[in-house]
């Protein structure tokens, strides 16, 4: 073996050592938190196996780290895994029983799973601790129409409007809802006003009901 084959041999050697032997000398391994934040890196990219990946890795590093759960919950929903995304909000709550936005999600789930009672706690615990917490008004709102709860459907929607003048699905809701419910002047203005944010479904509605009614 000449002295440049040793020299490449040597290198080699010397690189496989290091590989072996970085762990235990120190060398920083990627925190918890370092690996939730890959996770959403690869969530916003929609890499959504790989940042189950990484949000796993995540709680295997630190079981404890309660957004690993809820944002691995909120992964697992992509691919319909509804009963995988409870059992990581189940963690979530229990972890951090202040933790609004996974009531909202978690609810988002029995949602899916047609459990509308269980969504509408979830949503009205979401509520509770944050009274902004738009989306968690909205849903419940769909919830309680799918119960056909109308009146507190309207209030959901009139909630949203109050903190958000500017959704046009909340007008939307609530102008359908009122016009199943029979009152078409206050049914149509609502559905005007959706269109007029930008929600365009409320004029194939309009000109179907609203026009007909007004003829």
């Amino acid at each position: 073996m000449d002295n440049m084959d040793r020299t490449k041999s040597l290198t080699l050697v010397s690189i496989l050592c290091i590989a072996f032997v970085s762990p235990y000398l120190g060398v920083a391994l990627p925190s918890s938190d370092d690996l939730v934040s890959k996770g959403r890196i690869l969530f916003e990219e929609g890499s959504y196996k790989e940042a189950i990946m990484a949000f796993s890795q995540a709680i295997e590093t630190n079981p404890s780290n309660v957004q690993a759960y809820y944002l691995r919950g909120k992964t697992k929903t992509v691919f319909e895994d509804y009963h995988g995304a409870m059992k990581d909000y189940n963690v979530a709550i229990e972890s951090d029983p202040s933790f609004a936005e996974a009531y909202l999600e978690r609810g988002n789930v029995k949602f899916a799973l047609q459990d509308y009672y269980g969504a509408i706690k979830d949503y009205g615990e979401a509520v509770k601790l944050n009274k902004n917490l738009v989306q968690a008004y909205y849903n419940r709102g769909k919830a309680r129409r799918e119960l056909q709860v109308y009146e507190d459907a309207i209030n959901d929607f009139t909630k949203i409007i109050e903190l958000n003048p500017k959704k046009p699905d909340a007008y939307y809701l609530r102008g359908v809802i009122r016009i199943e419910r029979g009152f078409h002047q206050e049914g149509c203005l609502d559905l005007s006003k959706a269109g007029e944010l930008g929600d365009l479904k409320a004029y194939e509605i309009i000109r179907q009901v609203c026009n007909k009614s007004a003829k």
